[in-house]
Parts: C-alpha cells; structure tokens; sequence
C-alpha cells in the first residue's frame, strides 16, 4: 500500500520496501520448512493429501482438509446442480439509444444530462452523458470505474442493432449485486416499452422490467446466484464458484472454473472422478479400536511463498523481486489481492488447527480423563464396602470369642460354688 504512492517514493525507497517483503518472503519458507514436532516437520506439506487427476480447464483451486478411507484412494465425485450466476440488470430496449449505425443518446435537448447511478460490491458512482453519447463511450465510461463500482457493462446486439447495454457484477455468487437507478433520464425521446431497466432472476433469464422515467426513487437491483451441487452424493454447500462439505469422514472445498460453474452436471477430471485421493494427511488414533472409525485425519497444507494464493489471483512468491507483482515495477493492485488471499488462507489453518487441538483432541483426553475419574470413582466404593464388610466380621468375632468366653467363666464357677456348699 505505501508503495502505491508512487508520487511521494523514490525509487530507492520502493527498492527498500521491495528488500522487506523479500526478507518477508524467505522468513516465510524458512518457518514453513523448518517448523517441526520430534522430527516430522509440520508446514512444508509433509502433512497434507495427496491427490491425482485433477483437471485444471474445470477445478481452478481445491484443498483436502480432512479424508479418512481404507485402501490406496478415495475417489472424488463433484457434480453441478445449479449454475453459478453473475448479477445483471438492463437498460435498454428498442430505440434505447437512436441512429442506424453509430448509436447515441438522444436527449430533449443539447444542453440535457442522462444521470444514472451504478453500486455494486465495491461501491457506487454517479455518471452523467450528454445527448449525442454512443452506447460504446457509455460503457467505457463505466468500465473505467469497474475497480470503484465492481460493476461491467457490456454492449447487446439485438435484431442486428446495438441497442441494449448489460451491467454485470465481476463476481459470481448471491452476495454480488448490481444496482442501477435513473437519476435524471434527460428528456429522452423514447417510447415507454423502449426505455426499460430489467432485471435478471439469474444471469440468463430476464425478471421484471421497469420504465426509465419511474426509477428516480428505488434503484433496479439484481443479484447473483451460488454454484450448487454435490460431492460424492452428498449436497455441498455453494458460495459463488465453489462448493464445499465438510463430514466426518470427508472435508474438501473445490472452486469451479467459469464454465464449469455455468455447466450443470458431473465435473470430469482426468480420470473416472473429478479427482482422486491417493493418500497423505495427518491421522490420529483417538478410539481403543484401530479402524476407521476411531481414526480422526486432517491436513495440513504447505504455508510456504510459492503454495499460498491460487491460480487465479496469483501465489505470495509473486511478490518477489523481478516478478510480476514486486513492488518496484509489478502490479501493485493484484499484489494486494494476492496477499488477502494468501492471509485468509493462514488463518483459515490457523483456525482448523485450533479447533481441531481443543474440540477433538482436547474433547477426547477430557473424555478419558473423566473415565479415568469415574473408575477410580468406582474402585474406591469396591474397596470401601469390603473394609466396611471385614470390620463387621471383625466384630462378631471379637463378640462371639467374648461371649464364649464369659460362658466358660460361668460353667466353671458353678463346681466350686457346689463344693464351697458342701465343704
């Protein structure tokens, strides 16, 4: 961010942040290489899964968190139920924009404004076009701000005309949306049916319509829908392109493709599955009985430069020097993006590790802990009714070694009462 500033840097100020995010880059690999429990190292992908057949035209980015299975694979099965969407809205219709080759606007006068206002999950601009403004200056326009706005517009051929003007959200998923609202339509000589803002329930299928002239007060808003699908015949749950689950013996996310998110249908990889599992991971035995099902697995995956990112935005090592998002003299704005990625992906770890140490492995010894405190429980009340048992037996003994006792004593004073009688 501060290298942004390149009106208030030096180039030999940019080369000296460029040496920390180096420095930064190799502490990185060196805590992902050296980090380690009783020799097993730990971050450097030792623990992760190892897959194969995944097919890069389809799965663009994809991570096992856990799989337990027996035998040498667990194959993976992905299919696409219901299309990822962009969010879309419309303005145009017949006439929208008037001329037989080069259209424009046409306005009630030279001097009139067509203000519109455009939001999306980025943030909203207002533009304002002059009469005489083609449908191709009006979507350059707004694809200038498309970082500002996230927000595309795109040119329609309909019927051989261009006459309609598309605005799409970049991203995909029910959380994108596109908003348009007409703040001052300029006098525009059009038909009611040819000046219409239309939304889509999904990107391919037209909603309802609104006139031009009755939008100044509630924008048009259209919003995107999630890719939905399965996995190995269970639902997933979807959030945009990619879909996810997350079972006890089968925790995985897998991010679509463009195409593939719009295809519905199974996912081919390069094999029978979309990919396979052939083994990895970090297993714990948590039951007293070694099977599957008192094993827990996670994986945990390579932290260094080169791993953390994914294909679509770029991995951290990008930032290195000499590559294309260094500092000095890269892309800047995609560096950026590479580096939120790169942190929600460590703390999406961090946090499966965490949870994992205190509500698995912790859950287990606090279980056995407690059975080791109800035995220990139990055996004490064993022993304490047999001492509770003896010590009874020992006092009828001692009574009945008295009683005897004083019987004798009785029997043998008797005689000599008798002969003192006699005597």
């Amino acid at each position: 961010t501060a290298s942004a500033s390149e009106a208030g840097l030096s180039k030999e100020e940019k080369d000296a942040n460029q040496l920390q995010i180096d420095s930064i880059l190799q502490t990185i690999d060196r805590v992902a290489g050296a980090t380690n429990f009783q020799g097993i190292k730990l971050l450097n992908g030792n623990m992760d899964f190892t897959v194969s057949g995944v097919n890069a035209s389809n799965v663009t980015d994809f991570r096992v968190n856990a799989a337990k299975f027996s035998g040498d694979s667990l194959n993976v099965n992905v299919a696409v139920t219901q299309s990822a969407q962009r969010a879309r809205v419309q303005l145009g219709g017949d006439d929208f924009f008037t001329g037989p080759s080069n259209l424009a606007l046409d306005l009630s006068s030279a001097s009139a404004q067509f203000v519109i206002e455009i939001a999306g999950t980025k943030g909203s601009r207002e533009f304002s076009f002059a009469s005489g403004t083609t449908m191709a200056a009006f979507a350059d326009a707004v694809n200038q701000f498309s970082d500002v706005t996230g927000v595309t517009v795109s040119v329609a051929a309909v019927g051989g005309n261009f006459d309609e003007l598309n605005f799409f959200s970049q991203g995909y998923g029910k959380d994108e949306f596109v908003s348009v609202r007409i703040v001052n339509d300029g006098g525009t000589r059009l038909t009611t049916a040819g000046a219409r803002l239309t939304t889509f329930t999904n990107e391919n299928t037209a909603g309802a319509a609104v006139d031009v002239t009755t939008t100044s007060v509630n924008p048009v808003r259209g919003t995107g829908q999630d890719v939905k699908g399965t996995i190995n015949g269970v639902v997933a749950t979807g959030d945009g392109q990619s879909l996810s689950l997350a079972t006890d013996f089968l925790d995985l996310s897998v991010t679509l493709s463009t195409a593939q998110s719009q295809t519905l249908g199974a996912v081919a990889g390069s094999g029978s599955s979309t990919f396979a599992i052939t083994g990895g991971g970090a297993n714990f035995q948590l039951a007293s009985k070694v099977d599957i099902a008192g094993q827990v697995s996670m994986g945990i995956q390579d932290v260094a430069a080169r791993k953390l990112g994914n294909s679509r935005v770029g991995f951290l090592s990008s930032l290195a020097s000499g590559k294309a998002n260094n500092v000095v003299n890269g892309d800047i704005e995609q560096a950026q993006e590479v580096v939120a990625t790169a942190i929600k992906q460590v703390s999406g770890q961090r946090g499966r590790m965490g949870a994992f140490q205190k509500n698995v492995v912790g859950a287990t010894i606090r279980s056995l802990g407690v059975n080791i405190e109800n035995t220990a429980a139990a055996q004490s009340v064993i022993r304490d009714a047999d001492f509770a048992s003896e010590t009874a037996n020992l006092t009828r003994s001692q009574i009945l070694v008295s009683a005897s006792t004083n019987i004798l004593s009785i029997a043998n004073s008797s005689p000599q009462s008798a002969l003192q009688l006699l005597g």
